[in-house]
């Protein structure tokens, strides 16, 4: 991508709605009410053949304390510093305003490019704002209309020369997290390319998940050494779910910040529930999921909601205990949050549960350490041969049941995916399967495979009906059983 292009304006003139639009996607939350967007959201932007960066910032306020306000207009003002342009929007239907020319002249002195564009300039309720738009000094304004997608080739205009002025490195695009399908070769050797293990063309996607002011803005901030995402006392700033790309300890990864997630009863603000929603589709695009829980109150309900879910979508998982730094009692607290997690998530066990201090930065090598740790175990291949040495034993030393006297009998096994890991077992009468039986060998795999607190996939597959030779042999035994009722019925000496 050839430039950053930074969208900027006081609140509610449609900025995340242009953000959209340039990039393709509904990637920004959007809604009527001013300030739903704090943090700066980054994405793929494209014009025709231009190909930038785009972020939408939150709307300028005219506050210089330590609100949120505040530190919101601080981060916006740090987007137009590290920007080569700046889109500055305004209303053409509300005409321009105290504030648009006070942040105007901000622009004029901190901005190396501004273009002024008006929109909401559809019709003719636009014209007369759009002709205010002048006053500010900024050149020409371009009336545009995010939401219909009006004046686009006006904006396309005025940014291709300015491409040829300003370079900015192009980021990798965002792929979501998918299984692996496993050839036949790879099934039976458990080797393959390791094109999995993180590089700077395809970073480890990790999503940061929990309750709201569990402290995953502020972990992030310090993991990647910048005050890049909004943090502060109150509970609930983040609002969308924010992907940046950095080096955690010399691994290149792209971790998602996400908005803290209450019950489901709680959320009854329109903006909170697009914030949720935004974050579990963050879930699906991660590889790992850290679940970060405030030690003074962990594994509470939500906490344990948020993790099956993560579980049930199929991510690795590590869980991860943050504000360690304000604990007295440290091994007692250790023992007591090892002993829940092992009582409350059964279907995690074994997965990494580390302590950290979101503060003072303590604890990031554990967490660093659980994550590859978990990532690589959501990779693992296991051949075909020590799977099926595996379940001879198995089913050795605890035979599966045999209902109405019909044994049940697992004939072979392969592994068919990776991420996370998926195995199927050729068996007969699998409806007859207990569930306590499918709960044994997924155990059984967790322990001797060395495969602790990763989603497991266990199906079972009616031996007989993958067999395409079986019509064949029922043909020739009927032939065969005919042949003889007939030579039973045939006359001697006939």
């Amino acid at each position: 991508m050839s430039f950053t292009l930074a969208i900027v304006g006081r609140p509610n003139v449609g900025k995340s709605t242009l953000f959209n639009r340039l990039v393709g996607k509904r990637l920004a939350l959007v809604d009527d009410q001013p300030g739903v967007t704090r943090d700066l959201r980054e994405g793929a932007g494209r014009l025709g053949d231009l190909r930038f960066v785009v972020i939408d910032s939150a709307g300028l306020e005219m506050a210089d304390d330590d609100s949120l306000q505040g530190r919101m207009r601080r981060l916006t003002e740090r987007a137009v510093d590290e920007a080569d342009i700046c889109l500055f929007v305004v209303d053409a239907r509300a005409g321009v305003t105290a504030a648009d020319e006070y942040f105007a002249e901000i622009l004029r002195r901190r901005a190396r490019h501004v273009i002024l564009a008006a929109n909401k300039a559809e019709g003719h309720a636009g014209e007369a704002g759009a002709l205010e738009a002048y006053a500010l000094g900024l050149g020409e304004p371009l009336r545009i209309s995010a939401e219909h997608g009006e004046g686009m080739d006006d904006l396309y205009r005025v940014l291709a020369p300015l491409a040829d002025f300003v370079d900015a490195e192009r980021p990798a695009p965002i792929e979501a997290a998918t299984e692996v399908e496993l050839t036949e070769e790879e099934a039976e050797t458990g080797e393959a390319a390791e094109d999995w293990r993180p590089s700077a063309k395809r970073p480890l996607q990790l999503a940061v998940i929990g309750r709201p002011n569990a402290g995953k803005s502020t972990l992030i901030n310090k993991i990647i050494g910048e005050d890049r995402l909004l943090t502060g006392p109150e509970a609930g700033i983040t609002r969308d779910s924010i992907s940046v790309t950095s080096e955690f300890m010399g691994t290149p990864m792209r971790i998602f910040d996400t908005a803290g997630m209450r019950k489901r009863a709680k959320v009854t603000d329109k903006v909170e529930k697009l914030s949720v929603a935004d974050g579990l589709r963050a879930v699906r695009f991660a590889e790992v999921v850290v679940v970060l829980l405030d030690v003074a109150i962990p594994f509470e309900q939500q906490d344990l909601r948020i993790a099956d879910f993560a579980e049930s979508e199929g991510r690795a998982v590590v869980v991860a205990a943050n504000k360690w730094d304000l604990e007295d009692d440290k091994p007692h607290k250790l023992n007591e949050l090892r002993a829940n997690f092992e009582r409350l998530l059964p279907q995690l066990k074994g997965a990494p549960l580390v302590t950290v201090s979101a503060r003072t930065g303590k604890g990031l090598d554990r967490l660093h350490a659980a994550v590859l740790k978990a990532h690589e175990v959501w990779n693992r291949r296991i051949s075909t041969a020590r799977l099926n040495r595996w379940l001879e034993v198995m089913t050795e030393s605890h035979p599966p049941p045999a209902p109405g006297g019909r044994r049940i009998r697992l004939r072979y096994m392969t592994q068919v995916k990776t991420r996370p890991p998926a195995f199927i077992v050729k068996a007969t009468h699998t409806d007859k399967i207990p569930d306590a039986y499918q709960r044994y060998l997924v155990n059984g795999l967790r322990t001797d495979f060395d495969l602790p607190g990763t989603p497991i996939r266990l199906f079972f597959r009616d031996q007989g009906k993958d067999n395409p030779y079986r019509a064949k042999a029922n043909k020739i035994s009927q032939s065969g059983a005919l042949s003889k009722h007939k030579n039973r019925q045939k006359p001697k000496g006939g």
